[in-house]
């Protein structure tokens, strides 16, 4: 590094040191700064730098606390399938068969279960069930929600079911529809290969059609069953043709498939939202999902592949009345996996790069911190540059850690305010074997990969 470089980086660390805004982990008044940066917007997303890190589950646990008691917020709507999600809504809402936070977690069977089969999750909806106890009635509980769409065949049962319950007959012709997939089992990628490239024939017609008479007879099922049913029946039917389409994307473009998850998790929350105001006369929504979905795609790599996601199709939507928060660490261990479907292990994360986001966050100093980014500042001029960003899913593989885990973004333009902790540790989850516990032995990185 020359004397110029060296003078610059020196003046970037003195821009954000003065700008960041620290805070004692553990304390109610930790996120003051940023509940109150929050002001009246009715959408809040909470996102994260990796699947697996405990201290970025902890943090949007506490901050959506104070969403909920001190901003009205009567909803959480996470990265996870729908219908599995919705069993822990029927537990914090005082319904189900469910008796404790663990049981409403039972859905989470699937590679990765640890995402929300961990102890945070589980404190953070005994939390809600408790909080939604102490009020009287049902208006003002919080719910819990999934965006994804990876439940085809989960969710097929959930059509059939409320149909069985509600309407025998068009529970017959929806099972007539669903059928289509029965040639390939539970076996969703083998349906979506097959089919996309042309050698099977596609249900695409039969689950359209399915989700169009549901909607066609909205208000006398909705009469039969009550709107609740109905919402849960209706989304599920919505989730299997999004996901059939899905699945014959994936093996054509990766853009495609991509756009088209962001968007129904996108259309989610927008579904979510006209079922609150509807319901109860208010729809304060928070989000919580990885960074790369919840920062606004126009300000990275993704944005100039194509690729949009959920923060920038809801700032596009709601505009200032939603708020996008980021997370980042520098360095510590993290829960993933190796390789797709493997066990969970607990793994080093290698110190960040140069030239990335949070080295410059890390050359502070500051153990943990919020930024917010208010227009004109100088903070938000520096991080309106590009910059490297790492991110780590529920796959790890510091062996080509530049190429598998960093892109190029403008933090400033991805985000409103970012939470920085400069170590973390990894979360952990409710089934951990001895290798998870002995954790992955220290080895010094090599910088510059």
């Amino acid at each position: 590094m020359n004397k110029g470089q060296e003078n610059t980086a020196i003046k970037a660390k003195d821009i954000i040191r003065g700008a960041a805004l620290p805070f004692e982990r553990g304390k109610n008044s930790d996120y003051d700064a940023l509940i109150n940066a929050v002001g009246d917007a009715r959408f809040v997303l909470l996102g994260e730098a990796s699947h697996g890190t405990h201290e970025f589950y902890e943090a949007r646990a506490q901050i959506t606390k104070r969403l909920i008691t001190e901003k009205g917020f009567n909803a959480v709507a996470v990265e996870a399938d729908f219908p599995d999600a919705y069993r822990i809504n029927q537990f914090v809402r005082g319904k189900g068969d469910d008796r404790s936070a663990t049981e409403a977690l039972g859905e989470f069977k699937r590679f990765p279960s640890w995402m929300w089969r961990n102890t945070v999750v589980v404190d953070f909806i005994e939390w809600l069930r408790a909080y939604n106890d102490s009020l009287s009635g049902d208006n003002g509980k919080a719910g819990f929600y999934g965006l994804d769409l990876y439940s085809l065949h989960t969710s097929i049962e959930a059509v059939l079911d409320y149909l069985e319950k509600n309407d025998p007959e068009g529970a017959k012709r929806a099972r007539e529809r669903y059928s289509c997939f029965e040639d390939f089992g539970e076996d969703t990628q083998t349906y979506g290969y097959s089919a996309g490239l042309g050698f099977a024939e596609s249900c695409e017609d039969e689950v359209v059609n399915q989700l169009l008479e549901l909607n066609r007879r909205a208000a006398e099922l909705v009469n039969r069953g009550g709107d609740e049913d109905f919402f849960y029946a209706e989304q599920n039917a919505r989730l299997v043709k999004n996901a059939e389409q899905y699945y014959r994307l994936m093996y054509r473009s990766d853009v495609s498939s991509w756009n088209l998850r962001d968007r129904h998790m996108t259309e989610t929350i927008s579904r979510l939202e006209n079922f609150l105001l509807y319901k109860e006369n208010k729809a304060k929504i928070v989000v919580w999902a990885h960074n790369s979905h919840l920062g606004d795609a126009r300000a990275t790599e993704m944005g100039r592949r194509g690729e949009w996601n959920v923060g920038q199709l809801v700032r596009e939507q709601y505009g200032k009345e939603a708020m996008l928060v980021g997370f980042s660490t520098y360095s510590g261990t993290v829960t993933a996996a190796t390789d797709w479907g493997g066990r969970a292990e607990r793994k080093n994360v290698r110190p960040a790069l140069p030239n990335s986001v949070e080295t410059l966050f890390h050359n502070t100093g500051l153990e943990r911190f919020i930024l917010l980014l208010p227009d004109e500042s100088d903070e938000k001029k520096l991080l309106g540059k590009p910059l490297l960003e790492r991110a780590i899913g529920v796959i790890y593989r510091p062996q080509t850690e530049r190429q598998s885990h960093y892109f190029t973004a403008r933090v400033a333009e991805q985000f409103d305010a970012v939470i920085h902790f400069d170590e973390t540790t990894a979360v952990e989850p409710l089934e951990r074997d001895s290798d998870w516990e002995a954790g992955e032995e220290y080895e010094a990185f090599p910088t510059g990969l």
